[in-house]
């Protein structure tokens, strides 16, 4: 059975069509998702990009692998293999479409890397169509593999174009925004433009703009820009019958914050805009099609579910991830109780997650002035708009002390020190870049 794995980095799931998005952002991933199983509470524990993908190339926890921050200075242990890395010991053909770098690069036999800025450092960069052209290059390599020898592959890509900044080419760039962005009436970007935080970066590719309903129908128009690429890996797939003997797997490392809570364009806070995000699992023959899996899972399932699929029932490197297969051909198995979450973007803060609330704890000032305990009854408040913390004191204590308990059992099981503290520092690498407006 060959992979293909494809993530589509800050990608919210309630702006897909296939999870009920009004605008026609996703035909292609529709299309896909109708011959695939939906998962509805995918959860990203540990976020930005490399905390993320880390937890799912690993299948472990940030306990364990210890990649917290982006960018930061911490290395993978490499005792830690990645699924590129087993799939390769059994004979795989791995290869990539990918700007991560790092350890991720080295677990792949051929590593396709793309710039994201042209090349003079200017804006933008297509970006979309770069790893589509990577992608057919690499597949067309895979599928001359399998033909020669029945080597499978496993192909990894990596869309970057609904990430900041939304610079979707024409004609996308006004797929979904007619006005005048600009227009002296507009005041909703007033807050962004005051911000000591954000009003240099954002100036960069959004200056004058007024009206906060045009950044994001750029972020959407970034979404049907990544559709349409995709597309063309998806019929090549077809074309060279390879379709019926590939697992498709398509995904975000996590979702993006568009002004929901007073937070812009980009992915900082637990909430679930950011931390709930969409998977799609086509078998090969289209088994299962058209199921929707309710219960809570998590990034860390999807490495175990691969390898299982593939007959590798007990991987040892999945300490904390689970495969997903008995859900996907059963009703009645349970999801995840809870998840522990954490951030290390631009500050720091953990969480835990049941099905029914979220407890968010800031573990330093909040770059917003939001509250260092945040609390939000999920079942009835899905938008998180409703902080209950002090009115449900009980219901904290008792969600903090699960937290507090559950990161207790992981230091002793693991023995490593808590990434969210022995780190600190590590995102005070990337704050002064962000307040300046620099993107090196």
């Amino acid at each position: 059975m060959n992979v293909l794995w494809i993530v589509i980095d800050c990608l919210r799931r309630d702006h897909l069509g296939c999870y009920g998005y009004s605008r026609n952002t996703s035909p292609n991933i529709d299309r896909l998702a109708r011959e695939s199983i939906r998962f509805d509470q995918m959860i990203s524990p540990h976020i930005p990009t490399q905390p993320a993908h880390t937890t799912l190339f690993s299948g472990r926890d940030v306990f364990d692998h210890q990649i917290v921050a982006q960018g930061g200075l911490q290395e993978l242990d490499a005792e830690i293999r990645l699924l590129s890395d087993l799939l390769r010991e059994r004979g795989y053909f791995t290869a990539a479409v990918d700007n991560i770098g790092r350890w991720i690069e080295r677990s792949f036999e051929r590593y396709e890397k793309y710039p994201r800025w042209n090349h003079d450092g200017t804006l933008p960069w297509r970006n979309g169509e770069e790893v589509t052209a990577r992608a057919l290059s690499c597949l067309q390599e895979a599928a001359e593999r399998h033909r020669r020898a029945r080597q499978p592959f496993l192909l990894f890509l990596h869309y970057w174009d609904p990430h900041t900044p939304y610079l979707p080419p024409p004609p996308f760039d006004r797929m979904f925004y007619s006005g005048d962005e600009r227009a002296a009436h507009h005041t909703s970007m007033d807050p962004v433009w005051k911000s000591p935080w954000f009003a240099n970066y954002f100036a960069e590719w959004l200056d004058g703009v007024r009206d906060v309903e045009f950044v994001k129908a750029q972020y959407d128009a970034g979404i049907a820009y990544s559709d349409a690429c995709l597309a063309d890996v998806l019929h090549r797939l077809q074309e060279l019958q390879l379709a019926d003997e590939t697992l498709v797997i398509l995904q975000a490392d996590h979702g993006e914050e568009l002004d929901e809570h007073g937070c812009w364009f980009d992915h900082h806070g637990l909430y679930d805009t950011n931390v709930t995000v969409p998977l799609l699992i086509r078998l090969p023959g289209a088994e299962g099609a058209g199921k929707m899996v309710p219960q809570m899972v998590s990034l860390l399932d999807v490495a175990p579910t691969v390898l299982e699929l593939l007959g590798e029932r007990n991987w040892e490197g999945t300490q904390s991830g689970r495969s997903l297969l008995p859900m996907i051909r059963e009703d009645n198995v349970a999801g995840r109780e809870a998840v522990y979450l954490t951030e290390c973007t631009w500050m720091r803060k953990r969480g835990w997650r049941t099905s029914e609330w979220k407890l968010i704890e800031a573990l330093e000032p909040d770059i917003y002035g939001k509250p260092a305990v945040e609390l939000y009854h999920l079942s009835s408040d899905p938008m998180e708009l409703v902080n209950q913390a002090e009115q449900n004191p009980s219901i904290v204590t008792e969600l903090r002390a699960a937290l507090d308990e559950y990161v207790l059992r992981r230091l002793s099981a693991t023995g490593r020190p808590d990434p969210l503290v022995a780190q600190a520092d590590a995102l005070r690498t990337w704050q002064p870049r962000f307040i300046e407006g620099r993107r090196d």
